[in-house]
């Protein structure tokens, strides 16, 4: 009788705990009412550039040159996107060519860090340590332009090739870090074990328990890659110079540059010159420049979003 009345005493204290533990960690109404209010202006911060960067595009640009930027456009015009339009062929070349080297690129590199960084999250792996510091390294250290320029084009043979823009960004120490450690702390060993126990393979054992497991992970390190891949330029302006290869982003660069370059030189270029540069659209294009390289990327992020969850392996060993 007195264990189990000492038994009931503790559980009735447990339950007083955890009483407190919630009245504790409830948040009140006002203060509720308060970070909502302070969420949405600071949402609101961050989507009304974007939005103004929207209405500008689509404005005419002898009124933008006359009464600056407004939020309500005094005359609406498409000119600046018939202007990048009318390169027809290149955009639409360029969108294939972004597209192709986003997806292909996004998952040839998940399955290279994630597995690189599974296997240094494991540790009964014997080389787990070398290879920790064989990925560290061009953290702190990098051979310089010159010499990934010389790798890429002369030892790889990688100039005018789709792999030129896939491959520089396909591995990231720091990505491999964080994913690491996101299998360090959600994949329990017990759960692989398991699995060993009942007979599963590596393969097995990562692509049908560990990947469904680190779902969160996965995706944020495909978000990075995505944006990664889908604003790269750089490495085109270095190992791209037909246009069979152009991606998006650096098609819109080289526009812009040629608006520049007329609007700078249009003396140089006679009375047609001078009259083709006072037309150009020059602020506007630039806006739509940017709304066209950046809603396709806000349109995928919602793909992302949905596995941005915790506590997915919550509940896979139990005591």
């Amino acid at each position: 009788m007195h264990k189990k009345g000492k038994t009931v005493v503790s559980e009735k204290e447990i339950a007083k705990r955890e009483k407190k533990q919630s009245k504790f960690n409830r948040i009140k109404k006002p203060a509720n009412f308060l970070f909502n209010v302070i969420l949405g202006i600071l949402s609101l911060l961050s989507i009304i550039p974007f939005l103004f960067v929207i209405i500008i595009s689509f404005t005419d640009e002898n009124v933008l040159v006359k009464n600056g930027y407004r939020f309500i456009p005094e005359k609406v015009s498409l000119y600046a996107y018939e202007y990048i339009v009318k390169a027809g062929e290149n955009i639409i070349r360029s969108y294939g060519v972004t597209i192709l080297v986003t997806v292909v690129g996004t998952c040839l590199g998940l399955f290279l860090i994630g597995t690189y960084a599974y296997a240094l999250s494991r540790r009964t792996y014997a080389f787990r340590k070398f290879f920790t510091k064989v990925i560290t390294i061009p953290m702190l250290f990098s051979g310089g332009m010159i010499a990934n320029y010389l790798i890429m084009t002369k030892v790889l043979m990688l100039k005018e090739s789709v792999w030129a823009l896939i491959l520089p960004l396909a591995m990231n120490s720091f990505n491999v870090i964080v994913l690491r450690t996101f299998f360090k702390t959600s994949i329990p060993d017990a759960v692989v074990e398991s699995a060993k126990i009942d007979g599963a393979s590596e393969w097995r054992l990562f692509f049908q328990i560990v990947v469904p497991m680190a779902l969160p992970g996965l995706a944020t390190i495909g978000l990075f890659l995505t944006l990664g891949y889908w604003n790269d330029w750089f490495n085109a302006m270095m190992y791209i110079d037909s246009k069979k290869w152009v991606p998006l982003q650096y098609l819109l660069i080289q526009i812009e540059s040629s608006i520049d370059w007329l609007a700078s030189n249009k003396s140089m270029m006679g009375v047609d010159g001078v009259v083709i540069a006072l037309n150009l659209p020059k602020e506007t294009i630039k806006m739509a420049i940017v709304t066209i390289s950046t809603l396709p990327i806000i349109f995928a992020y919602p793909f992302f979003q949905r596995y941005f969850v915790n506590g997915l392996t919550v509940g896979a060993v139990k005591e």
